[in-house]
């Protein structure tokens, strides 16, 4: 009872304090100002309005000031309540770690040594969920085309991803956290997002951990070795080292030359295809896995996205089936339209051959000619 009213003391009165107020004060700030300058630039469209009419939009200008406040304050509270429920997660994304990664034990589930379970390997194996983060992330559409099969290895070694706010400049980081591997040094990997406009989103650009790969275990490079020319006096086979898709190039992003000068068009729409799908990975990741990796692991999620997409399918399918009613009723006005012009030529041709019937009698040598 005691936890439940300290959760209800955390009402919408105290959320103002997880922001300063030279925050609150600067966000505010920053919408009038903004609105200034729409105003400097709509100065000439008033101008060409009518007295009534432009008294009538100052009218609305404020009504509009209005709301942007209000949004300002709905932005606030919003920041406010994210934050405070984030700390309410975070006992149960801890209790989630521990019983991944083997730390305590659940209940109703007894320590058994090698020889009650037949092999110690087995008991060994069944620590915790092995490759539980590994899983869950390949169930999502969006992440296994990522995830090539030379890096499931190196992911079985994820033993946590959390994920956090920055607020100079606004973003957030990604935080992949790793048992020692074969593979690299690294115990965390980081992926951060710089925001423009954290509500839209806008991308400034995002940073990735350089990874400290072990020695011929780089999984984002992959080594080809060809054999010498004959009559070559190099005997040894020639090696190339070529870049390759994998998981972990998500920690080497792409990246927003300083001067925009330097790229040409085609190149800046390549770079900002890029960068989607960057943020299309960072917020799946953010949004849907960390909050629901169990139900990912046990594929509910997966099947909770497939309805999704199965009514965007049937809205789909009902407008197409809709556009084809229209097509037919349109073919058949056109089929009546053309019965209707059909009769009436027939109508004037069985009138023709009866006025011109006595003449066609007395040229019948012409009629065969033509």
């Amino acid at each position: 009872m005691s936890s439940d009213k300290q959760q209800d003391s955390l009402n919408l009165a105290d959320l103002g304090s997880a922001l300063s107020a030279e925050d609150r004060a600067g966000l505010v700030d920053a919408l009038k100002n903004k609105l200034q300058s729409l105003a400097g630039k709509h100065t000439d469209v008033l101008e060409t309005l009518s007295p009534a009419v432009r008294k009538r939009v100052e009218v609305l200008r404020e009504v509009q000031s209005q709301h942007d406040e209000l949004e300002a304050k709905f932005f606030e509270e919003r920041a406010a309540l994210e934050a405070k429920y984030q700390k309410l997660y975070e006992p149960l994304y801890t209790k989630r770690y521990e019983i991944v990664n083997g730390v305590v034990e659940v209940e109703g589930i007894k320590d058994e040594s090698p020889e009650e379970t037949g092999s110690e390997d087995k008991a060994s194996e069944e620590k915790g969920v092995p490759g539980f983060w590994l899983a869950a992330m390949k169930a999502n559409e969006v992440l296994t085309e990522e995830i090539q099969e030379r890096d499931e290895e190196a992911l079985k070694y994820l033993k946590d991803i959390k994920w956090c706010r920055i607020e100079d400049p606004k973003g957030f980081k990604l935080e992949f956290f790793f048992n020692p591997n074969p593979f690299f040094k690294n115990a965390v990997l980081t992926k951060t997002y710089h925001m423009i406009d954290e509500d839209e989103p806008i991308l400034e650009k995002a940073i990735g951990t350089e990874i400290e790969w072990y020695p011929g275990k780089c999984l984002t490079q992959k080594i080809l070795k060809k054999k010498p020319k004959k009559g070559s006096k190099n005997a040894k086979p020639i090696t190339k080292t070529e870049d390759c898709e994998s998981f972990f190039n998500f920690f080497k992003p792409p990246q927003v030359p300083d001067d925009d000068a330097d790229i040409d068009e085609e190149t800046a729409e390549e770079l900002q295809g890029q960068m989607e799908v960057d943020y299309d990975i960072g917020s799946t990741i953010k949004d849907k896995i960390i909050p629901h990796a169990v139900s990912w692991f046990t594929g509910e999620a997966v099947e909770g996205d497939e309805l999704e997409i199965e009514d965007e399918d049937e809205d789909d399918e009902e407008d197409e089936e809709e556009e084809e009613e229209e097509e037919d009723d349109d073919e058949d006005d056109e089929d009546e339209d053309e019965d209707e012009e059909d009769q009436t030529k027939t109508k004037k041709s069985a009138t023709g051959q009866k006025k011109s019937g006595g003449e066609q009698a007395q040229r019948p040598a012409e009629c065969k000619q033509q």
